[in-house]
């Protein structure tokens, strides 16, 4: 019984609940024997409990449509009220349990229990033994990761789509960059042409000045031309040399160490924390030293008197008594007679305590300078963290801006070579007789402008298709890693409800062998629990799934043991095998850690000292263990337990 619950008694009114009209009880700690015959509401007082505790399996008087019941368990109260509905009962108040789906199935154990009933019907035991486990969240997570698992392959295989285009475009991308040089030659062929014509054209210029200056502004937009085709190149070269470092920056930001929030203020308010501490073990130490030099002076002192005392010759049954009584001296610290081996007792204890409180010193000392160390590595991950970041911002920004550059260049490479082409129109329509072949280089100038613009958008887009194929190929390597993980936290969930229930089935076993040995039958050695695989049909479809089958193993008289099902068990080993496996579910899923009481009640098929056995053993576990007896079985119970004979 837990210390903290020695002191709270139970108090407990209720009204119209089962058979009772109105009743109080109050009750202490420990083993609670409600003694009587039947009909004398002992199980309605049990449903009384358990009401107040939580749960919906009570009765409502049948004379009445409305049932309160209070709980007081030291200063805490607990109140229920429950309303009749038609066929149904309405429960509305603030019980001890949110939940009672547990203590429903192995704490109340009427002869209603589902636990014990289940038993005796032969009904499927992994359902109750399992109900209490939230297998629904882990097939959710199970279908989550599934899903999960399948967008990262359906990424995959997207990359290696793009892995096969990849070859394609470098292809192309090489065609065009061979194609725009040799353009680039041809129109720097039919520019240095025309550099020879223009001298011409300038030796007549007063004759065609109209014409000329057209020209002169054909050759101004060309070279102006020219030089955008320039600025865009080696824009691209640095959007390109951004965009690698991008992915690196990107990628040394992958590999640091997740930051938990608010990890280093954690660590810091613990080592403020240990240093206080330290300080104030530190203070207590000075202090036990102070106070165990005193004790050792003051010891020295009464030494001192006693070895003064000691003959130098003669039979010394004089000094002996003297001695005997000098063994005892007046305390210094509170004036009463007391041994000096007491003090120096005393002393040693200090001393063990001091030394005690130095090793806590020493531990807090090296946690100190364990997380210190943890504080300062995490502290310099973070700031590798805010560099990183930090660049990547840079980054980021200057690649957006040279983006919006190099689409400013584009558009002013498409202006130019659409003014350039209006200007060769109206030279055209002048009188350029003289000027005709000029006029023809321009054009063909005009052409190859044309041409190189048109390849190089072609080329734009290309080396933007490839940029973003080598991105998605970038990311190949996280995605594996997430699939590898992903992939394996699959299988555990897969595998982690067969865990589940492979250890609950040993937990329900190791408990009854417990309590079946407790009970000492004769002819029932063992009760077991096998968990099967069995095919069953779902739909159109069969599966495998998990049963519980229950087996039990007898003696016969010649001693010789056996395997026989529970279809062959009597009426009172269903009874006895029903409350064995309840009780192992009470202590297999450690119910007693949330549920302090414990209700019991149908024991005929127990006799009176097995039922006294089993009593003494609940009672190491459950504060408050409540049960319903006869009269004659109660007589078997240790007197000492407090008895509630009228309800």
């Amino acid at each position: 019984m837990s210390v903290e619950l020695e002191e709270r008694d139970v108090e407990v009114n209720a009204e119209n609940i089962g058979g009772i009209d109105e009743t109080n009880v109050k009750f202490t700690p420990g083993v609670t024997v409600l003694a009587g015959r039947n009909a004398t509401n002992r199980t309605s007082f049990l449903q009384t409990l358990m009401a107040a505790l939580g749960s919906d399996n009570v009765s409502v008087k049948g004379d009445t449509d409305e049932a309160f019941v209070e709980l007081s368990i030291g200063d805490e109260t607990y109140t229920r009220e429950l309303m009749r509905a038609g066929d149904t009962i309405t429960t509305s108040g603030n019980p001890y349990l949110d939940d009672s789906t547990l203590a429903d199935l192995f704490v109340f154990l009427l002869e209603s229990n589902e636990a014990r009933q289940a038993v005796a019907r032969n009904d499927d035991l992994r359902q109750l033994i399992m109900r209490p486990v939230d297998t629904d969240e882990i097939r959710a997570e199970i279908d989550r990761l599934v899903s999960e698992r399948e967008e990262i392959e359906n990424e995959l295989d997207e990359i290696d789509s793009l892995k096969g285009e990849l070859p394609g475009l470098e292809e192309e991308r090489t065609r065009l960059e061979d194609e725009i040089e040799e353009k680039k030659a041809e129109l720097e062929r039919t520019e240095a042409e025309l550099e020879s014509k223009d001298t011409d054209v300038e030796e007549s210029r007063e004759e065609k000045r109209e014409v000329e200056d057209a020209l002169s502004t054909l050759q101004e937009k060309r070279s102006e031309l020219e030089d955008v085709r320039y600025d865009l190149e080696t824009e691209k070269e640095s959007v390109a040399e951004l965009r690698s470092e991008k992915r690196e920056l990107e990628g040394e930001l992958a590999d640091l160490p997740d930051s938990p929030a608010g990890g280093i203020e954690e660590l810091d308010d613990e080592i403020s924390r240990l240093r206080s501490e330290k300080q104030s073990l530190e203070s207590e130490v000075n202090e036990l030293q102070s106070i165990i030099q005193f004790n050792e002076k003051m010891l020295d002192g009464v030494d001192s008197e006693l070895s003064a005392l000691q003959p130098d010759d003669g039979d010394g049954a004089v000094t002996d008594q003297l001695l005997e009584d000098a063994q005892e001296v007046e305390c210094w610290t509170c004036g009463s007679t007391v041994e000096t081996d007491q003090i120096s007792a005393t002393v040693e204890q200090l001393r063990d305590l001091s030394s005690d409180k130095l090793a806590d010193v020493r531990d807090i000392e090296e946690r100190l300078d364990e997380l210190t160390d943890r504080r300062q590595e995490r502290r310099d991950q973070q700031d590798r963290r805010d560099t990183i970041e930090g660049k990547l911002r840079r980054v980021e920004d200057q690649l957006e801006e040279g983006e919006q550059t190099i689409e400013r260049l584009r558009e002013r490479r498409e202006e130019l070579t659409d003014e350039i082409a209006e200007l060769e129109s109206e030279v055209d329509e002048s009188d350029t007789s003289p000027y005709s072949d000029v006029l023809d280089l321009h054009k063909e100038a005009n052409q190859l402008e044309y041409e190189i613009g048109k390849l190089e958008n072609e080329l734009d887009g290309v080396e933007d298709e490839i940029a973003s194929i080598e991105e998605r190929i970038a990311e190949e390597d996280d995605l594996e890693a997430r699939l590898a993980g992903v992939r394996d936290d699959l299988e555990d969930a897969r595998t982690k409800i067969e865990r589940i229930e492979r250890e609950a089935v040993t937990e329900f076993n190791e408990h009854m062998d417990t309590v079946l040995q407790l009970l000492d039958y004769d002819n029932l050695d063992r009760v077991w629990i096998e968990r099967v695989e069995r095919e069953v049909r779902e739909g159109r479809r069969k599966v495998q799934k998990s049963a519980f089958e229950l087996h039990v193993v007898r003696t016969t008289a010649s001693g010789a043991t056996y395997e026989d099902t529970s279809d062959h068990l009597s009426e009172s080993e269903r009874e006895v095998t029903g409350l064995v496996f309840a009780l192992a579910g009470y202590l297999a899923h450690e119910v007693y850690e949330t549920v302090p009481f414990m209700l019991l009640d149908s024991l005929e098929a127990i006799d009176a000292d097995r039922i006294a056995k089993l009593v003494d053993y609940l009672e190491d576990y459950s504060d408050y263990l409540v049960v319903a007896l006869l009269p004659e079985d109660a007589a078997a119970l240790d007197s000492d337990y407090q008895r509630v004979t009228e309800i």
